[in-house]
């Protein structure tokens, strides 16, 4: 007989930076109001020490939703006080630890950038799996992790299997570029942050490039892992925008189809 199929769960849910300005609450009530099921929580503003982490967790807890990752700023290669990081998202509840690989991009890194980034991400996400966590390295420019093909460079070279990688279209890339990057690496992506911006920074609604939207889903659905799907911006960080692409996101996830 065969097994029935499995339905790939795509979690629409949102970074608290989207929301800097707001205080701890406000945030957990915007998420709610839109819909959203969880909340990755950035270490820059909203969860910096123990006290924060604990009002997060349970005001996150309290509203029904979940706590989806710990966005810290550590950077890979700093060899820096991790285990703080570790306790932080301890207090927080979160599975997950996001960091980044490296502080310079990867045409300008030297081999002893790759080799320090790569003996402290093993060393972090060791220190990480001892308490049951995944690491994941932010997608991004000026960072080792700056284009799909140095990206699982990165991920050849640390060979660790709780370490992964988010994803985000990358600034200028065409609906097609990015979902050839996304295509790349996905067999490694743990989530994606979800944001408009077009023809570089400029904010737009998520809706104005929602045909490449439902492309990542598609393809992150047709993967046949369930993901984390964040919004990370909005335009004019407003309140009132991430009820609007919320709607959007939870859509897309929804309405996903295999391929």
């Amino acid at each position: 007989m065969t097994p029935p199929m499995t339905q790939t769960e795509l979690n629409p849910g949102i970074c608290s930076v989207t929301l800097r300005a707001l205080g701890i609450d406000e945030v957990v009530r915007t998420a709610a109001a839109a819909g959203l099921a969880g909340i990755e929580w950035g270490s820059d503003v909203h969860v910096h020490d123990a006290a924060s982490a604990e009002r997060a967790r349970t005001s996150t807890e309290a509203a029904g939703l979940t706590v989806l990752s710990l966005g810290s700023y550590y950077r890979a290669g700093s060899f820096g006080n991790f285990d703080g990081v570790l306790a932080l998202a301890a207090k927080l509840g979160a599975p997950r630890i996001r960091m980044w690989a490296g502080d310079v991009g990867s045409a300008e890194a030297k081999e002893a950038e790759w080799d320090a980034v790569v003996e402290d991400t093993q060393r972090t996400s060791g220190l990480a799996a001892a308490r049951g966590m995944e690491v994941a390295f932010e997608y991004h420019g000026g960072t080792l992790t700056d284009s799909p093909e140095t990206t699982l460079e990165l991920l050849r070279r640390v060979d660790r299997p709780n370490v992964g990688t988010y994803w985000q279209p990358a600034v200028g890339l065409s609906d097609q570029q990015a979902i050839e990057s996304l295509r790349q690496v996905i067999e490694h992506v743990v989530g994606v942050h979800c944001f408009s911006w077009w023809p570089a920074q400029e904010r737009l609604p998520l809706e104005d490039r929602g045909e490449l939207w439902r492309a990542v889903a598609d393809v992150v659905r047709g993967h046949g892992r369930d993901m984390d799907m964040m919004l990370e911006f909005v335009e004019g960080d407003l309140p009132s925008n991430v009820l609007r692409d919320a709607g959007v996101l939870r859509r897309i996830t929804a309405e996903a189809t295999n391929f």
